[in-house]
C-alpha cells in the first residue's frame, strides 16, 4: 500500500506520467481519432454485407458437409510423396536462406563494417528481398525455371534470406563488446574476431531464428504448390478444382499433423539451443 506522501513524491518526480498537458491530451485524442477513422474505413471497404456474410457461412457449412468423412481415396502414397516434397522445400529453402544470410548479416552490422553507404545499401537490399511475399516469388520462379519444387525452394529462400540477414545483423549489433575487445587485444585479425568474438555470442540466436523459419516455411511451402511450385499444395489445388472435398479434408489434416509435429520438434530444439 503506497502512502499519500510516497504517492506525492512519485507524482512530483514524474509529473508527465500523472498529468498530461492540454497539448499532449489533444495530440493523443487526435491520434485515437485517426486510428478510429482508419479502422472504420478499412472495415467499411473490406467487410461484406450481412446477407453476403450469412450466404458465405451457409456455403462453408455446405462444403464442410462434403468433407466428412475425410478420405485419401487410395492416393495415400501420392499424398505422402507430395508432403515429402513440401518438407524438402521447407528444409532446403531455409538452409539456402541461412547460408546466404550469415555473411550478409555480418556485412550489414554497423559494428562489423562501419561504412555508412554500404550499410544503407545492404539494409535496402534486405528490405527489397523480404518486401515481396514468397507466393509472388513462386509465381516468378515458376515462370523462370518451370513448375516443380525447385521453384518453391527459391521462392522460400529469397525472402527468408533478406529477413534472416536483417535479424542476424541486429543480433550482431547487440553483442557484448568486451569479448570482442579481448579477442582484439590478443592480436586477432578480422576473421578471427568474427569467428571467436562475435559468432559464439550470436550463434544460439541465429539457430533459434533458423529453426523458427523452418517451422514457418513448412506451412508456407504447403501453399506454394497452388501456383505450381510442387509439394502437397499442388495436390490440394487439384482436389479443390475437381470438387473432391473428402480428399481435400484428408490433405488438410495431413498438413495440420505435420505442422504440429514440426512445431513441437523445432520448439524443443530452440529451447535446447537457447539453454546451451
Amino acid at each position: 500500500m503506497i502512502e499519500a506522501g510516497e504517492l506525492a513524491a512519485i507524482q512530483a518526480a514524474h509529473p508527465r506520467v500523472f498529468r498530461r498537458t492540454a497539448a499532449e491530451r489533444g495530440r493523443l485524442a487526435l491520434a485515437w481519432a485517426c486510428f478510429g477513422g482508419v479502422l472504420a474505413l478499412g472495415l467499411w471497404r473490406v467487410l461484406p454485407t450481412w446477407d453476403a456474410f450469412v450466404a458465405g457461412l451457409a456455403k462453408l457449412g455446405f462444403l464442410v458437409g462434403f468433407m466428412i468423412p475425410p478420405a485419401h481415396g487410395g492416393h495415400l502414397g501420392q499424398m505422402l510423396h507430395g508432403l515429402g516434397e513440401t518438407l524438402a522445400m521447407a528444409f532446403l529453402g531455409t538452409l539456402f536462406a541461412a547460408v546466404v544470410a550469415v555473411p550478409l548479416g555480418f556485412l550489414g552490422a554497423r559494428n562489423v563494417l562501419p561504412v555508412r553507404p554500404l550499410h544503407f545499401g545492404l539494409r535496402r537490399l534486405f528490405d527489397g528481398l523480404r518486401g515481396i511475399d514468397s507466393l509472388i516469388w513462386a509465381i516468378v520462379f515458376v515462370a523462370a525455371v518451370g513448375m516443380g519444387p525447385f521453384a518453391g525452394i527459391l521462392a522460400l529462400a529469397v525472402p527468408d534470406a533478406g529477413t534472416l540477414a536483417k535479424l542476424f545483423a541486429e543480433a550482431i549489433e547487440n553483442i557484448e563488446k568486451r569479448q570482442v575487445e579481448g579477442i582484439e587485444a590478443a592480436g586477432a585479425n578480422g576473421l578471427e574476431r568474427a569467428r571467436f568474438g562475435i559468432l559464439p555470442q550470436v550463434l544460439p540466436v541465429m539457430l533459434s531464428h533458423v529453426l523458427y523459419f523452418f517451422e514457418s516455411n513448412t506451412r508456407s511451402a504447403s501453399i506454394l504448390g497452388v501456383v505450381g511450385a510442387g509439394g502437397i499444395g499442388l495436390q490440394l489445388a487439384e482436389r479443390i478444382r475437381l470438387d473432391d472435398w473428402q480428399e481435400v479434408a484428408f490433405i488438410i489434416l495431413l498438413i495440420l499433423v505435420t505442422v504440429a509435429v514440426i512445431d513441437f520438434l523445432s520448439g524443443w530444439l530452440r529451447r535446447r539451443v537457447i539453454a546451451s
